[in-house]
């Protein structure tokens, strides 16, 4: 994949976004103006104007923890955002330390018990956060190549449930619901495709190895009855919530008409179904580029049947009882930070961001609908 051309024309992109966003000057100044006064026998009394300069950081902390959780690397993730974490801590003037937690639930108390600040978190991690600690609030929201949403995936390793042979693509949704379309038109970029100087082509490895197309085709949900089936977590909005409410919408009951596993990560579900352990895997799309190095054939061998709907993509949630501006700050410096070229590669390896956006409470009213049909909500 000749990733720099990637990086160069993202970088391109948010330099536009970057200009526009400013944290403004380290002071503010306020003056009161000369003043002449004068008394009852006619003298006049003359007070000098007064310059006060009020520093709009008075109120901020000497340090500010950010959580993420666990991803695909999680023994090198704290490695990872490094960068990151040095970047906000020039910008702001202030340290950043970053952390990453054993698990969702560790960073929602560390958030909760003001241990943490800021949090990286997916859709229904940040609406079960909320529910618990209602003094959180969503601050930024990722875009993905332009979109600020995204689906899951059910893939196979059984290409005889397809309603007709599997074919070089990926399935997107739509007005009138869900369609094929080729593996250059998807939004997410899909295994086997990468960026080259013209734009989208066929990804080689490099040793030489050309990366199957993903393969895809339509089948009913009805399907997945009787076969082994691997979600990601109970908590994942994209290998876990959804899918289970498509599920219950369908009428299959996950207890008595399948047999499921959690396996906590996107690209162990992959794995899974690549390596024939399950029938059945959820993932994002497309989850399956992050075994394509190793399985340049994965793309063939795990085949996607149907999608979820759109999710609302991830989110950086904040301590409400931060400062505003330390909270727009942080905002800023994340504009500035993807960029450059440093930020791009670094939220591509992580969490596959090319840029943020100021986050809509609204948008995640889907997630919280979907988790109470599910049972799954906070009291």
């Amino acid at each position: 994949m000749r990733k720099r051309s990637l990086v160069s024309l993202l970088v391109a992109l948010m330099l536009v976004l970057a200009a526009c966003a400013s944290t403004g000057s380290d002071d503010t100044t306020t003056s009161a103006p000369e003043q002449t006064t004068t008394t009852g026998d006619g003298d006049t009394t003359t007070t000098e104007a007064t310059t006060t300069t009020v520093d709009p950081k008075a109120d901020w902390p000497d340090k500010i923890v950010y959580g993420f959780i666990p991803s695909e690397q999680a023994e090198t993730l704290g490695d990872t955002i490094q960068p990151y974490m040095d970047f906000l801590s020039a910008e702001l003037g202030i340290e950043v330390e970053g952390v990453v937690t054993p698990d969702y639930n560790g960073l929602v108390v560390a958030m909760g018990a003001g241990q943490a600040d800021f949090g990286a978190f997916g859709p229904f991690g940040y609406v079960q956060a909320s529910q618990q600690y209602p003094t959180l609030e969503v601050l930024m929201q990722s875009i993905r190549f332009g979109a600020a949403t995204y689906h899951g995936q059910w893939f196979t390793n059984d290409p005889s449930i397809c309603e007709e042979p599997p074919v070089e693509g990926a399935l997107e949704n739509g007005p009138d619901g869900v369609h094929l379309v080729t593996p250059f038109e998807a939004v997410a970029l899909q295994v086997g495709v990468a960026f080259g100087d013209n734009g989208k082509e066929q990804e080689v490895l490099d040793d030489g190895t050309t990366v199957d197309f993903g393969q895809a085709c339509m089948a009913p949900l009805s399907a997945v009855v009787g076969r082994s089936v691997a979600f990601t977590s109970a908590t994942s909005t994209s290998g876990g919530v959804f899918p289970q409410l498509q599920l219950l919408n369908e009428g299959i009951d996950i207890e008595n008409d399948i047999t499921y596993s959690y396996l906590v990560s996107h690209t162990d579900t992959v794995a899974a179904v690549y390596n024939g352990d399950f029938d059945i895997g959820l993932s994002f799309d497309d989850a399956r580029r992050n075994i394509r190095n190793d399985n340049p054939d994965v793309g063939s061998k795990v085949i996607v049947f149907a999608i979820t709907d759109e999710i609302p993509n991830d989110v950086v949630v904040a301590r409400g009882e931060l400062p505003e501006n330390l909270k727009q700050a942080v905002y800023d410096a994340t504009v500035a930070f993807l960029a450059t070229e440093d930020g791009i590669a670094l939220f591509d390896e992580i969490y596959g961001w090319t840029a943020v956006r100021p986050a809509v409470e609204s948008d995640f009213d889907v997630v919280r609908e979907a988790a109470e049909k599910l049972g799954i909500s906070e009291d």
